[in-house]
Order: structure tokens, then C-alpha cells, then sequence
């Protein structure tokens, strides 16, 4: 949702942190409900937090890469700080955002979990590392299964794709709200000024441009983080001498991590964006995305496919490394206690 927006997932060897060997089918489908859940909660939370804190430079990004010549940020900050509500201004389009961000990656999340979680199980080579880590020492920066680059590019993109499409009508009026292209007052007046003027499909406006940059997107994010971070752990548990990761050692790991693979993912589909946020604030003229494509370079040149790309970058990697630490921290002390639980069941 940086998307945004999100993967922590928890190892296929955690059925067994709910289950002992003689749990009924009923204990079964409440511990997976119960995780379930949590994923959705958790998901929750840290897409709001860093939907909330980072609102002004996605603002100030929409704003940019509205224009028909490509506008530069200095000027676009100006004219915001001069209104008459400046901090109002810089947090405008707060409520969609966050609702697009925040249960965005509630969904992502879930979904992503599932998809791993069942492609862990079908691998051999997961019920290996899950044994492997039973009783011995954490290295590793997460609770996250070990997949292949190309699962984790698959998982990545399927999930991000799935999610995108529930939350495309929030999305669009969060980028309509957004901009000061419309002026709209309200979210209810732009959401009936949208299906009044363009119906329902209105509200899928630029969807394809949306899943093009998308699905890519987390796709080379998750291959990204997963080897990022596989690495960077690699190398603090042996300056440690092979002792467990300290927490704040964890969230390091992946808030750099995090950072690092969005700033990357960022770059390589920043095009798609900039073509996605045309479509969804001019439908009428850009039609669809190869003709946003050639009318945008022959009006302003190629150099309008990479228009807000600083602050999408600056905005994706603090957004990804924020939501994805708290996320797996999370998902960590959930661990933490589900262990614990099934420990002092099977006494």
C-alpha cells in the first residue's frame, strides 16, 4: 500500500507451536483462526503508522507528479506552507490514505502469510530448516520460511495484486483527494462526483497501471528484503559468535533491510506510477496506460515517467522499513507466546 506499502510470516514449523499431537479439529481451526487474525491485526497497525507519519510526502508526491510539466518540490512546498492551514494542507487526504494503507496491508499480509505458508509446506527442504530450528539458536533476524527467489517474487506479486484490486476505489480517491486538481471538499462529495461523472468503473480508474507497478513492486521487494536481510543477519550472528540476535539487533536488521529493498524496488517501477497517477486523476484524456505512456513523453519528455521518483523512494523505503520492523516485531513476540502456551499445555 508501500503499500504500499509487508510479509512477516510465520514458519511452517509453527503449526506445532498451537497444536500437540492429540489436538481435535476444532483446537485446530481456532489456533489457525487466531493467527489468522493476528496477521490482520498486525497488518493493520503498522500500515496506519506509517500511512500517518509519512502522509505529507505522499501528498507532496501526488502533487508533483500531477502536473502536465513536470513540477519540481521546492515550489509545491512553498505553495502549500503559504495556505491558510499549512499542516492541515501537508496531512491532507490523511483518512483514505491511511484506509488504503492500513487495511491494504492488513490483506496483504494475510494473504502473503497463506500463500508462504503453503508453499513452505509443499518444500522438503522447510521441514528441514523448521527442525533445524527447534531448540537451538535464533540467527536469523525473523520468523519468516525460507523460500526460493522466484516463491518469494511470485508470493510477493500475487498478494500485492489481490490487495490492490479490493482497495482500488479507496486508492483513487485517496490520489483525487490528494491532488488540488479537483478541489474536492469531502470524500463522500468525491466519491459521488466520481460515479456520478464515471460510474463505477470510475473507481477502478487506472487499475492496470496500478497492478503493473504493483505486482513487480513486491515481487522484487520481498526478493530483495528476503536476501537483504538474510545476509546483514548472517553477518551479526557471526560478529556475535553465534549468540542469539539481540531484538534491537532483529529490528535493525530488518528496518535497514527494509529500506534498502523498497528504495530499489522503488526505482525500477517508479514509470508505472507516475503513468497510474495520471489515469486516476485525468481518465478522460490519458484513456489507458500505452496511450498515458505516449502522450506523457511527447508532452513532457521521458523525464515525466520519473516524476516524485526522490519522493516516492525517501516515502517507500521509511514506510516499508517502518511498517515491515513493526510488523515482524510483532509477529516475533506472537511467536514468543504461542511457544510458550504450547510449552505449559504439554505439561
Amino acid at each position: 500500500m508501500s503499500n504500499n506499502a509487508a510479509y512477516a510470516v510465520t514458519p511452517a514449523k509453527t503449526t506445532s507451536t498451537c497444536l500437540s499431537a492429540d489436538t481435535d479439529l476444532l483446537m485446530l481451526y481456532s489456533c489457525s483462526a487466531s493467527k489468522t487474525t493476528f496477521h490482520f491485526a498486525a497488518g493493520l497497525c503498522s500500515g496506519l503508522t506509517s500511512s500517518i507519519l509519512l502522509q505529507p510526502a505522499d501528498l507532496l508526491k501526488t502533487r508533483v507528479q500531477q502536473s502536465q510539466k513536470t513540477a519540481s518540490l521546492l515550489p509545491t512546498i512553498k505553495k502549500i506552507l503559504s495556505s491558510q492551514h499549512p499542516i492541515r494542507g501537508l496531512w491532507r487526504g490523511t483518512l483514505p490514505s491511511a484506509l488504503r494503507t492500513g487495511f491494504g496491508s492488513a490483506l496483504y499480509f494475510t494473504s502473503l502469510n497463506a500463500l508462504r505458508q503453503g508453499l513452505a509446506q509443499t518444500e522438503a527442504s522447510m521441514a528441514i530448516a523448521a527442525s533445524s530450528n527447534d531448540g537451538k539458536t535464533r540467527t536469523s533476524s525473523s520468523a519468516l520460511p525460507k523460500l526460493s527467489n522466484w516463491a518469494n517474487l511470485a508470493t510477493g506479486a500475487v498478494a500485492r495484486t489481490a490487495a490492490g484490486f479490493v482497495m482500488m476505489p479507496v486508492t483513487v480517491l485517496k490520489v483525487r483527494y490528494e491532488s488540488d486538481y479537483y478541489a474536492y471538499r469531502s470524500l463522500y462529495g468525491a466519491g459521488r462526483d466520481i460515479i456520478r461523472t464515471e460510474g463505477v468503473r470510475g473507481l477502478f480508474s487506472g487499475f492496470g497501471a496500478t497492478a503493473a507497478r504493483d505486482a513487480p513492486y513486491a515481487g522484487l521487494y520481498v526478493l530483495f528484503y528476503e536476501q537483504l536481510k538474510r545476509r546483514l543477519a548472517s553477518v551479526a550472528s557471526s560478529e556475535q559468535s553465534e549468540q542469539p540476535l539481540k531484538s534491537t539487533s532483529s529490528s535493525s536488521i530488518n528496518f535497514v533491510s527494509g529500506g534498502l529493498a523498497a528504495g530499489l524496488a522503488t526505482a525500477i517501477t517508479n514509470p508505472f506510477d507516475a503513468v497510474k497517477t495520471r489515469l486516476q486523476l485525468m481518465p478522460g484524456k490519458y484513456g489507458n496506460m500505452i496511450r498515458a505512456v505516449r502522450l506523457m513523453i511527447r508532452e513532457d519528455g521521458v523525464r515525466s515517467l520519473f516524476g516524485g521518483l526522490g519522493l516516492r523512494i525517501t516515502r517507500k523505503a521509511l514506510s516499508s522499513a517502518l511498517a515491515w520492523t513493526v510488523y515482524e516485531e510483532l509477529i516475533l513476540r506472537a511467536e514468543a507466546h504461542w511457544a510458550e502456551k504450547d510449552k505449559i499445555n504439554l505439561l
